[in-house]
């Protein structure tokens, strides 16, 4: 079998049309140029969805001034089907010739099951598990999720008492510290460190915030100092019997706190009431507070306020995205990444297959199917080239293009007279109606199939590579195409979508086994 191209100068033939899976085809082209021409032959995987094994070297003869140049390429397929090797480009100088596409049936090897030998059965093998997610994990979450919860409640039960606390007033805030410290036990378990701690920082807190906003740093020698200073200054008026206990009472703490030295429990539970004593008499010693420093106090509360409030903005925004990070991470792993973004995000072939489909009929011979959505009537020729004959009448249905995310187009020709159907001419014709729509590295297959009904014909798939010619870019896409010869009319189905894309594959299988004839058949 063979093809001349441009006036004997280039010529392609193949020398079988029909193989057995694995055999090979010979493919051979045949140029004749000048002597002084330059001719680049097809380099690399061209003849796909045939496979190239073998570019043999090139056979050269002279005749005069002219050089017969011969190339041979050794082909074949592990697969049985019906493939299509492309056109093939041959440059010669700075023009390029183009040869026929060829057709080839690769044939499955049949196999006499009575005169094969038998051999005795293999042991087992063990196969690497798939990943699963072990089941304690949903433990781990769970409890991940509890622990967070609790932490949650326990950091609201403190700030809310930290608020609390907040809202008391410097006085109320010593008086409850006194309050808690008496409901201690630290006395009856000798901890006067701890005793002696909390009972001078009751003290020095409250003079932090009323008197000398550095009380709380002070040794004890540089307190008692600027508490003279403040007294000599009339900025505090307080007599001297209660400085002077008070004196008495931190030289008790530093030696309870650096020395261990305990005094007797009768002298800790009065240096208890001394400080209370100390700090009221310090209250009613400071004198009242202007206007101006009621009006700081209020603007310090309502900072207070809003700091609080952008903090709890903060904690529950925080916790939120916690809870919504692990529900995510229990949904990822229960049903993949992919369905997650699909089904929360969208996918156009994904809201195709779940939305309402819709049932009808189309065409004269009648082809009833099932689809997402309405095919819209198309004025177009036959896409069945080779068809094309007078008392020929054709209808076309469509819907999205060979470039959308899902093309369907069903084509059904009917004739006045009785036709025979040749399903490879059919065949050949699709080809070259996928070629005339700028399709590429085309792979065909083709196949017997039924309906559900039991009528008979023809199911052609593979895949090609489509180019958008507005932007340009090219995909991979797979294709189903159903051919009957049915009631003097030629009906086929075509779908195409994009390869990998598991929800397009889905509304292409529904769609195939919806495929029904309402009328009678002849």
């Amino acid at each position: 079998m063979g093809s001349t191209v441009q006036a004997q100068r280039v010529k392609a033939s193949i020398d079988s049309i029909s193989i057995k899976i694995g055999e090979q085809i010979t493919y051979t082209f045949e140029v004749e140029a000048d002597s002084t021409s330059f001719v680049t032959f097809p380099e690399g995987q061209t003849f796909v969805p045939l496979e190239m094994f073998e570019s043999f070297k090139i056979d050269t003869t002279k005749n005069q001034d002219k050089l017969k140049l011969i190339k041979k390429y050794a082909l074949t397929q592990f697969d049985s089907g019906r493939y299509i090797i492309p056109k093939q480009k041959i440059q010669i100088d700075d023009r390029s010739f183009m040869t026929d596409s060829f057709a080839v049936q690769v044939r499955d090897v049949v196999v006499d099951t009575t005169k094969q030998k038998m051999y005795p059965i293999k042991p087992s093998v063990e196969v690497e598990a798939q990943f699963e997610l072990p089941s304690w994990i949903w433990w781990v979450l769970l409890v991940l999720l509890l622990l967070a919860v609790i932490l949650f409640i326990l950091f609201r039960r403190k700030k809310k008492k930290d608020e609390e606390l907040a809202k008391l007033t410097p006085f109320e805030r010593a008086m409850l510290t006194l309050k808690k410290l008496d409901e201690s036990n630290l006395l009856n378990q000798h901890e006067y460190k701890n005793y002696y701690s909390t009972l001078t920082d009751a003290a020095r807190r409250y003079l932090d915030e009323k008197v000398d906003d550095h009380a709380m740093e002070r040794t004890t020698d540089e307190l008692l100092q600027h508490l003279e200073e403040l007294k000599a200054e009339g900025r505090l008026d307080l007599d001297g019997p209660t400085l002077k206990d008070f004196e008495g009472i931190l030289r008790r703490a530093d030696l309870a706190k650096f020395a261990k030295s305990n005094p007797p429990q009768e002298v800790a539970k009065a240096d208890r009431s001394k400080v209370e004593d100390i700090i009221k008499n310090t209250k009613e010693s400071l004198p009242e507070p202007t206007e101006e420093e009621l009006l700081q106090d209020q603007k310090y509360l309502e900072e207070l306020a809003k700091k609080r409030k952008r903090n709890q903005i903060i904690i529950s925004i925080v916790a939120g995205v916690v809870v919504i990070a692990i529900a995510l991470g229990v949904l990822i792993a229960q049903k993949g990444f992919t369905y997650l973004k699909d089904t929360y995000l969208g996918h156009p072939t994904k809201d195709l297959l779940e939305e309402p489909w819709i049932k009808s009929e189309y065409g004269n011979p009648p082809m009833t199917i099932s689809t997402p959505r309405v095919l819209v009537r198309k004025d177009t020729d036959s896409i069945l080239k080779n068809l094309n004959q007078p008392g020929v009448k054709n209808e076309l249905f469509m819907y999205g293009s060979l470039i959308s995310d899902f093309y369907v187009l069903l084509n059904t020709t009917s004739f006045e007279q009785k036709i025979d159907f040749d399903i490879k001419n059919a065949i050949d014709g699709i080809y070259k109606q996928f070629e005339a729509q700028g399709a590429a590295n085309i792979i065909m297959k083709d196949e017997a199939f039924k309906t559900a009904q039991g009528v008979d014909g023809y199911k052609v798939y593979g895949s090609m590579t489509v180019t958008d010619q507005l932007t340009k870019r090219q995909k991979r896409v797979d294709y189903s195409i159903l051919v009957f010869a049915v009631n003097n009319g030629i009906q086929q189905l075509t779908l195409v979508y994009g390869e990998e894309d598991e929800y397009a594959e889905k509304i292409a299988e529904r769609i195939i086994s919806s495929v029904e004839f309402n009328a009678a058949i002849n």
